[in-house]
């Protein structure tokens, strides 16, 4: 027998046993981390982490010889004794050095040690918030002797009055067995092999005890992100690694935290905004990051997963969201967890699709257990099909601004309708660059979806026409104004719609 754990689990599998004989359900396309026995030792890193008064920021000093002052140090004054624009600076404190007397080029975020008056027994650490050339009293070549990577933001805020309060070297853990991912399930056992199938994540404000809902719309985004089950490594750095494949989200800043080891947390600001970030290492706190959540089983599958590699991953609790469901459906899933339902009618529930839910979240769903529904016949709502291949930026543009990027029934403000084309107005912002995308060539087909692009006046205008054209897209501009998007198959509920409506559209595969 060959002795192996699995997710923390010891278990005994037959000779010549391979992991698809212990993970007979696991998707091979998910990575699993394979540790083999050996020796995991603590490691010394050239990373500090600087704790101010107002927040934290880490520096790297490349120099093992380098000492940083000790804040706890009679001889060391942590307070901040000056501030411009371009630096700023903690002390006094002794240092050994010979000042060159020679102004120097500094970059932002070099952390140097100079002196005041070139008298060394009154040195400064001093940081640069910003490219300057200036004598600060330092060594020859600028004195510099790191450099800030991590919370910028906090060197900025430094005010009169603040103080460094602790100065810790960061720590992160070597280890010598031979670690790998891999997808391959016919790799054969090997006993002591510890294999990690999986990333488990709490979210942030859940707990058995208590529910707290301040931060419900960040770890809704968290919940909605990783639905699918995978976690995609778009990008992978020493102290992170990042799945963007949702594109563009906006997202409010609800917890500035710092992000430790294991810390999830998604970008808020930015063209990565919405991306949800996982720490290999501690870093600083960033007022781009909302933290949401925390892993509490598969660290290690997060420190190994290489960049295009993907991993299982849970997270709890379970997101709450009837939209698109029919009634019944609804009412049957919100009994399973608990929750009690009002909806506005119980005439054909399994004819009525849920529109509307509120409380809109899952944590405040958690916490008040209980929801209310705003319903519609199926017959009024709208199935369409859009296009991802063939027009993968103007469809993202239309779910973010239909509702169906996040939810699985959107809607869209019906404009006027003319001949056999009928108009939509979404809220598209004018900085959205809608770049022309899938134009039509000879015929712009019947019941296709089209917006207008960046081209024509009216971009970010939606039309649908129900018949072929040679001339002119669904937006009624011409062919090289129109991106075309998809198709709609109920084009028979147009008919009835008057100006001012909103349509209740939902999304089907083809």
């Amino acid at each position: 027998m060959v002795r192996v754990t699995l997710d923390g689990a010891l278990i005994q599998a037959g000779e010549g046993a391979c992991l698809k004989d212990i993970l007979p359900d696991h998707n091979p396309s998910l990575s699993l981390a394979i540790i083999r026995p050996g020796v995991v030792s603590e490691e010394a890193t050239r990373h500090f982490r600087l704790l101010t008064t107002k927040g934290e920021f880490v520096v790297e000093i490349p120099e093992s010889s380098v000492v940083l002052p000790d804040p706890d140090e009679p001889s060391f004054n942590p307070a901040l004794h000056w501030a411009d624009r371009y630096a700023a600076a903690f002390g006094p404190f002794p240092a050994d050095f010979v000042p060159s007397r020679e102004p120097s080029r500094y970059a932002r975020g070099d952390l140097l040690i100079g002196c005041g008056g070139y008298d060394t027994r009154r040195s400064y650490l001093i940081i640069s918030r910003k490219d300057h050339q200036a004598d600060h009293g330092a060594a020859e070549g600028g004195g510099i002797i790191g450099r800030v990577i991590a919370g910028r933001g906090t060197i900025d805020r430094l005010d009169s009055g603040d103080r460094i309060e602790k100065i810790e070297r960061m720590i992160s853990w070597a280890d010598s067995t031979h670690t790998i991912t891999t997808t391959d399930l016919s790799l054969p056992l090997e006993e002591g092999m510890e294999i990690i199938s999986h990333v488990r994540i709490a979210a942030d404000g859940y707990s058995d005890d208590a529910i707290n809902t301040n931060i419900a719309h960040s770890v809704d985004h968290l919940l909605f992100s990783l639905r699918s089950g995978i976690y995609h490594a778009d990008r992978t750095t020493s102290t992170h690694c990042m799945d963007a494949r949702l594109g563009h989200m906006d997202i409010s800043l609800e917890q500035k935290g710092p992000r430790r080891e294991g810390a999830v947390t998604t970008r808020t600001k930015g063209k990565r905004s919405g991306a949800i970030y996982i720490y290999r290492e501690d870093v600083a706190t960033s007022p781009s990051h909302s933290v949401v959540g925390q892993v509490t089983h598969g660290i290690e599958l997060v420190r190994l997963i290489r960049e295009g590699e993907s991993f299982a991953v849970t997270c709890e609790p379970e997101r709450f969201d009837l939209l698109g469901m029919h009634l019944d459906e609804a009412v049957a899933y919100a009994k399973e967890r608990g929750i009690s339902v009002t909806a506005d009618s119980d005439f054909s529930p399994s004819e009525r699709v849920v529109i509307t839910q509120e409380p809109g979240t899952t944590l405040e769903v958690l916490k008040e257990t209980q929801v209310t529904l705003t319903t519609m016949m199926q017959d009024d709502v709208i199935d369409i099909i859009l296009f991802d291949e063939k027009a993968p930026r103007t469809v993202d543009i239309f779910r973010r601004f239909t509702g169906l990027k996040r939810y699985s029934v959107g809607m869209l403000p019906f404009f006027f309708s003319f001949d056999d084309v009928w108009l939509f107005e979404p809220e598209i912002p004018e900085r959205i660059n809608i770049i022309p995308e899938n134009t039509p060539v000879d015929c712009a087909p019947e019941n296709a979806i089209g917006m207008t692009n960046a081209s024509r006046r009216g971009a970010g205008l939606v039309g649908v026409r129900i018949s072929g054209n040679t001339e002119f897209g669904p937006t009624a501009e011409p062919f090289e104004g129109t991106n075309i998007i998809g198709s709609m198959i109920d084009v028979d509920k147009l008919a009835k719609l008057k100006e001012g409506d909103t349509i209740y559209i939902r999304e089907v595969k083809r």
